[in-house]
């Protein structure tokens, strides 16, 4: 499994990218965020965030096309459809993953050691199979039973629940756990004052 960074958050231009999971896949499903909201956001919106978000995911530098934005797109979703259908335990949609297996054939990206230091090269499309194949390993694996959607009603980031006691409610602690800790603190506090 390839992971990317944990719990981190990059600003690039105007786009801010965050890898809450420490999974490439499911931190390239959350660059849609808040799917069930009347209007989600969409950190794809151009070829350089897609090439930013590979940047900043540790992944690799590369240059992005429109082309390549539309396939990284429709892998995202894929992805996105296959782990809901893993973490629900229903049948994998097809077109879904066929998209997803697809997209795992193209070569993935060629890492070197230069002096010392990690150097990747890889088009679009190298980086995409890397994706998938990260998707491939967690749905296929051992960690398809380990699963979640963050509590947060706002968030539908998807992780793997590492936690000793497999009750992780969050994404992260970070950010959508601090923000639903103080919001049933105000509400407590609202209570108390009532």
């Amino acid at each position: 499994m390839t992971s990317a960074p944990s719990r981190v958050t990059c600003q690039y231009g105007d786009v801010n990218h965050s890898f809450p999971c420490g999974d490439l896949s499911l931190d390239f499903v959350g660059t849609l965020k808040a799917r069930r909201n009347d209007a989600p956001h969409e950190t794809f919106t151009t070829p350089s965030s897609v090439s930013s978000w590979f940047d900043e995911s540790g992944l690799v530098d590369s240059p992005v096309s429109f082309d390549d934005l539309r396939d990284a797109v429709e892998l995202r979703e894929a992805v996105y459809s296959v782990v809901t259908s893993a973490r629900l335990h229903e049948p994998l949609e097809p077109d879904a993953l066929a998209l997803v297996n697809r997209a795992a054939l193209a070569a993935p990206v060629q890492v070197q050691l230069d002096a010392g230091s990690r150097r990747a090269s890889a088009t679009a499309s190298q980086a995409l199979s890397s994706v998938a194949r990260d998707a491939i390993d967690i749905v296929g694996g051992p960690h398809a039973a380990l699963l979640r959607e963050c509590a947060r009603p706002e968030c539908t980031q998807v992780y793997v629940d590492h936690s000793r006691a497999g009750r992780r409610e969050w994404c992260a602690m970070e950010t959508c756990g601090n923000r639903m800790k103080a919001a049933a603190y105000r509400a407590r506090k609202r209570a108390e004052g009532e």
